[in-house]
C-alpha cells in the first residue's frame, strides 16, 4: 500500500474521532440555504473560554476533509492550535458563488452575493455559537482560490491568512494582489501552490503570480509559494495542505533543535526570558493564548543548565507550579536550582516532596529518585 494511501487512512481514522457536524444555513444575501459543515476540536467544551482559529474551506464538498483532518492531525500533536473549520459546499453553485465582472473583474450579482455572505452572515453566525478568535484563514481552489483574493481588497481584511492551490487568476489579479500586499500593516499569510503537471492554462499566470509576490519586501507579509514534483491540479492540494498550516503555525510549534541552537542559547536576556517573549509574540501575533508546553519549558531547563542560570531553574518552577500544579515538574525544577547553588538539603527536600505528585511527560518518579540517590551519597 502507497505512504500516501496509509496517510489518507490515518488522517480519516483521526477525523473520525473529532466533532463534525452537517447543517443546513440559510442565507438572505443568496436568497436560499446552503449546506455547511464545522469541524469542532476535539473535546470542545462551550463553557471553556478558549478560543480557537477558524478557518473558512471553500469548495467543501471536497476540500473540507482534507483540511479537517489534517488540522486534527497537527492540533493532536501540539504542532498547531486546534481549529473551529468550516467547509461550504458548492458543487451546485460553484459558478454563480465565484462570479466576476467581466470587464472590472471584481465579484457582481451572485458572486457579490457570496462574497456578502461569508463575511456578514457566516462568520458573524460561527462566532456567536462557538469560541473562535479573530485569526481566520481562508482556503480555496482554483476558481475558489482566485475568489478569496477579493477579501484582501477589504480596507481591515476579515482574513490573516489565505491559502490558494493553483488559482484560475482574474485578468489584472497579480497586479492588484501585488500592490494591495505591499501596503498591508497587519501580518497576514499568503500561501501559493501548483505542480509541474498543473493544468497548462493555469500554471503560466500562476508561476507569474510568485515572480511579482516574490520580489515583495513588505514585512508584515509572510508569503511561500510550492511548486510540487510528480503531482497535478488535483494531487497538489494533499501536499499543499500541510506545508501551508506548517508555514502559518510556524511561531506557534514548540521549541525544536534549531530554535533551541538559534534562539534559546543566544537570548541575551537568559533562556527563560526567551521563554517569556515567545508565548507573548504567540498571543501578539495570533491574537490568542497558548497554554506552556512541558517539551518548552524542558528546552529552556537545558538551556539554563548549559548557561550556568540559576534563576531560571526559579522561575521555570514557578510556571510550572501555576500551569501544571498536580505534576512533580515545579518540585522538580526548585530543587535542581538548590542543587546547582550547593544546598542540597534544601533540594532533596523539594526532590522528596515532588515523589507524592504526578508524573509528567519528561519527567518520572525514577527522575527524582535518582537525584534523591544521588545525593544521598554527597552526604
Amino acid at each position: 500500500m502507497h505512504k500516501f494511501t496509509l496517510l489518507l487512512l490515518f488522517l480519516t481514522s483521526i477525523f473520525m474521532d473529532a466533532q463534525v457536524i452537517y447543517e443546513p444555513f440559510h442565507s438572505s444575501k443568496l436568497g436560499e440555504t446552503r449546506e455547511i459543515k464545522i469541524q469542532l476540536p476535539r473535546n470542545y467544551n462551550p463553557e471553556d473560554k478558549t478560543e480557537y482559529p477558524l478557518v473558512i474551506v471553500l469548495d467543501g464538498d471536497y476540500l473540507f476533509e482534507p483540511f479537517a483532518g489534517n488540522i486534527d492531525y497537527q492540533s493532536y500533536w501540539g504542532e498547531m492550535p486546534k481549529c473551529v473549520v468550516v467547509g461550504i459546499n458548492q458543487s451546485k453553485s460553484r459558478e454563480k458563488d465565484l462570479f466576476y465582472d467581466k470587464e472590472i473583474y471584481f465579484p457582481a450579482h451572485e458572486g457579490a452575493s457570496f462574497f456578502e455572505f461569508i463575511g456578514m452572515e457566516l462568520i458573524p453566525y460561527i462566532e456567536s455559537k462557538y469560541n473562535v478568535s479573530k485569526f481566520r484563514i481562508v482556503a480555496g481552489h482554483d476558481l475558489s482560490a482566485n475568489f478569496i483574493n477579493y477579501y484582501l481588497f477589504k480596507d481591515n481584511p476579515i482574513f490573516r491568512a489565505f491559502i490558494l492551490f493553483s488559482p484560475d487568476l482574474a485578468p489584472e489579479m497579480t497586479l492588484r494582489v501585488q500592490e494591495r500586499l505591499s501596503t498591508l500593516t497587519t501580518d497576514t499569510f499568503y500561501y501559493l501552490a501548483t505542480a509541474d503537471n498543473d493544468i497548462s492554462s493555469l500554471k503560466a499566470p500562476i508561476v507569474s503570480h510568485n515572480s511579482q509576490l516574490g520580489a515583495l519586501s513588505n514585512p508584515k507579509l509572510h508569503y511561500r509559494f510550492d511548486d510540487f514534483k510528480d503531482a497535478d491540479h488535483y494531487s497538489l492540494v494533499g501536499l499543499g495542505i500541510p506545508k501551508a498550516l506548517n508555514d502559518i503555525f510556524s511561531l506557534y510549534k514548540p521549541i525544536n533543535k534549531q530554535e533551541y541552537t538559534d534562539k534559546v542559547l543566544t537570548y541575551e536576556e537568559g533562556p527563560y526570558k526567551y521563554l517569556e517573549k515567545k508565548y507573548d509574540d504567540i498571543k501578539f501575533f495570533y491574537g490568542f493564548e497558548k497554554k506552556v508546553v512541558e517539551n518548552d519549558m524542558k528546552a529552556v531547563a537545558a538551556a539554563a543548565e548549559k548557561k550556568d542560570d540559576l534563576e531560571s531553574f526559579k522561575s521555570l518552577s514557578k510556571l510550572a507550579r501555576k500551569e501544571f500544579p498536580e505534576s512533580m515538574i515545579s518540585a522538580y525544577y526548585m530543587g535542581l536550582y538548590y542543587e546547582k547553588d550547593n544546598n542540597l538539603k534544601k533540594a532533596l527536600q523539594y526532590y522528596q516532596s515532588g515523589l507524592l505528585l504526578t508524573a509528567s511527560d519528561y519527567i518520572s518518579k525514577d527522575d527524582l529518585l535518582d537525584k534523591i540517590y544521588a545525593i544521598k551519597e554527597q552526604k
